[in-house]
């Protein structure tokens, strides 16, 4: 009788061992993450310590033309109070895309594009330049180097109608070449800078966010 008592003794003790040693090791590692399938080390979300910190927004700088810098600000409040969803630093990034847009859908005679991005005059006013081009048989190779900068140059509610003035500093380079393909104006090699304010607007009350170009004008 004594000699079982040992021996399930000795066995109770063994398997308490083994258990200890099983829960042990699950303790030590219980807080290590579970790997799944889908993750890659790409889309791993990582540690708030390893997170790069969110880029800063550069803030918008509106021009001063004889005081006209608070005459903006009230513009740009009075948009944002009639839109809600208006974001300035949003609209100035879509400015600067149209700006590129557009200038590459006229050097390229492009018509299409430029008539969902302009409104009927300023369509009108490029649709008539590419037509003159056509005609004289020459084709432009301009090329749009960089954005310098895009400033607010004025802003208004007109009752429901959002403007907005860009002014944009830009380096192109300017080639016109004729109908065999000869240079006969311009180089690429030298950018010029160009000084364009250019107005968009929009309905504040259209379902639709885009703005078109509806003035073009040199700063």
């Amino acid at each position: 009788m004594i000699t079982e008592i040992v021996i399930l003794a000795a066995i109770a003790a063994f398997l308490g061992l083994r258990l200890y040693s099983v829960l042990g090791e699950r303790s030590e590692h219980e807080e290590e993450p579970i790997s799944h399938r889908f993750d890659s080390p790409e889309n791993r979300i990582p540690p708030a310590t390893e997170r790069p910190a969110a880029p800063t927004r550069e803030p918008v700088r509106l021009r001063s033309v004889d005081n006209g810098s608070s005459a903006n600000e009230i513009g740009i409040r009075a948009i944002a109070s009639a839109d809600p969803r208006f974001d300035l630093l949003a609209f100035l990034e879509g400015a600067k895309g149209a700006y590129g847009m557009i200038l590459e859908a006229f050097w390229k005679g492009d018509r299409e594009t430029l008539r969902d991005l302009t409104d009927d005059d300023v369509y009108a006013g490029f649709s008539a330049a590419i037509d003159a081009r056509e005609a004289a048989g020459e084709t432009l190779d301009n090329r749009l180097i960089r954005i310098e900068d895009a400033t607010i140059h004025s802003a208004d509610l007109d009752k429901r109608t959002a403007r907005i003035a860009v002014l944009f500093v830009a380096d192109i380079a300017s080639v016109t070449r004729d109908k065999d393909g000869n240079v006969i104006a311009g180089s690429l090699d030298d950018a010029v800078e160009s000084r364009d304010i250019w107005t968009f607007s929009r309905n504040v009350d259209a379902l639709d966010p885009n703005w078109v170009l509806d003035e073009t004008d040199q700063g």
